[in-house]
């Protein structure tokens, strides 16, 4: 990726072969089955702080992890040398585990005959041979152009470039062997703003497989900075209970609650707050929930799952109710079910809209809480109790009031996912899961 750097990655043949070579090596051992995994990530990110670099981190991982199951016992082992000693060492060490472990009846590969054949070419990799002086540039062109953005933007975080290019192979003893490439692109900014003592922060990014797909330097900066000065001013408010609207990137992570709580970890653990719950209507009659993996450059988008199995559209929610579960092969066993493809989790879910974008939605709500950022880690995924502090915007009359912080929002996310009542067309496609804007019909809110 970068000349500079004297790095090369491997390619896909080649990782293969090493795939390959750890898989017979297994079965020298009279293993049952076994699984390898391998893969090779090389990179750069620099960071730029008030107009110089400030950080400058060339990466090259590789990895290979070998799983071996001998009477339904199983024993990993993994390693970054890829030389011959160190291969025949895993193998070896991850036989001896299995030797050790207790025997378990769901363990062992997918089933045979839901590997991918012929698997899609879905468009991941687009290599960015960016030098390290360009990156620099970049990040200084972005930063510097938040920092012009208004009087009042008085310090910065920074601005980073970041380019990731990897490739991953994977084979089993069931013959599959299949490898693809895949690239990430982003470049951010976090700048300070200050007004009467007070100061605030804000930050915008963008990401894309693509880096001619990226937004400009100056569109990041500037972005960053608008948002960094309309939160000056902020006041607190009393606690009350009122509408509040999610924007697009705060909603996807509202919506991953529900993912999280129907993977079948926590399904077959019963650490769920919607255990059992297929053929539930978890959400409102307009909510669907869709699973798109094959999605060309989608930032989730996988031909295969981490176990080979192959990745197939299919509908999570319909019409609010809970179709199924995410569930790998082991999982699946252990629910007395099927895989769903998703070993390692979801690709791509698609949120549809039933509303126009944010501003659409601000007129809906008419006074109430609009929510840019949360803080903290307040979800529990056993029983759905969700408290989150918050910073945003006071709604009134349709319209952005003023700047709000200090404050918290609560609920439990079985009923407040009942409480949807609008999903903007404003989908975030920076991450797996695409979703707009989600208005909340009330939530508590706690202020001074």
């Amino acid at each position: 990726m970068n000349a500079k750097s004297g790095r090369s990655r491997l390619n896909q043949t080649e990782l293969e072969d090493l795939v390959s070579m750890v898989l017979e090596r297994a079965k020298a051992h009279s293993m049952d089955q076994a699984e390898v995994a391998a893969s090779h990530d090389i990179g750069l990110t620099t960071t730029a702080r008030l107009g110089e670099v400030e950080s400058l981190e060339y990466t090259n991982d590789r990895g290979i992890g070998i799983t071996v199951y001998k009477d339904k016992k199983k024993g990993s082992a993994s390693t970054s040398d890829f030389s011959s000693a160190a291969l025949d060492e895993a193998v070896a060490k991850a036989c001896t585990f299995a030797t050790f472990t207790a025997s378990d009846d769901c363990a062992g590969l997918a089933d045979p005959g839901r590997m991918a054949s012929n698997p899609p070419d879905l468009d991941l990799a687009h290599e960015w041979h960016v030098e390290s002086d360009e990156a620099i540039r970049i990040a200084i062109e972005c930063e510097d152009a938040g920092r012009a953005y208004d009087k009042r933007i008085t310090n910065s975080e920074g601005a980073t470039v970041g380019t990731n290019s990897g490739v991953r192979a994977y084979g089993n003893t069931h013959g599959f062997l299949s490898s693809y490439p895949k690239t990430s692109h982003s470049l951010s900014c976090v700048v300070v703003g200050e007004e009467n003592g007070n100061m605030e922060r804000d930050y915008w990014y963008s990401a894309t497989r693509d880096a001619s797909l990226l937004l400009s330097p100056a569109e990041v900066g500037e972005k960053a900075a608008k948002r960094t000065v309309e939160r000056l001013g902020g006041r607190k408010i009393e606690t009350s209970n009122a509408p509040v609207l999610f924007a697009p990137e705060i909603a996807r992570g509202f919506i991953g609650h529900s993912i999280g709580a129907i993977s079948g970890g926590a399904q077959y653990r019963r650490s769920s707050f919607l255990l059992d719950a297929v053929g539930e209507k978890i959400f409102p009659d307009f909510l669907q929930i869709q699973e798109r993996p094959h999605i060309p450059g989608g930032m989730a988008s996988a031909p295969y799952d981490a176990e080979g199995v192959a990745t197939s559209d299919r509908d999570i929610v319909v019409n609010g109710e809970l179709q199924g579960y995410v569930l790998s092969s082991y999982s699946a066993r252990r629910l007395g079910l099927e895989s769903t493809g998703n070993a390692g989790g979801a690709h791509n879910l698609l949120i549809p809209g039933n509303a126009d974008g944010m501003q659409s939605m601000l007129k809906e709500m008419g006074t109430g809480l609009l929510v840019q950022e949360l803080i903290g880690q307040g979800v529990n995924n056993v029983t759905g109790d969700y408290s989150r502090g918050a910073v945003g915007y006071w709604i009134e009359n349709g319209e952005i009031a003023y700047p709000v912080h200090e404050i918290t929002i609560a609920g439990n996310l079985r009923e407040l996912y009942q409480r949807i009542v609008a999903i903007g067309n404003d989908q975030d496609l920076r991450g797996g899961i695409r979703c707009g804007s989600i208005l909340i019909e009330e939530m508590k809110i706690a202020g001074a």
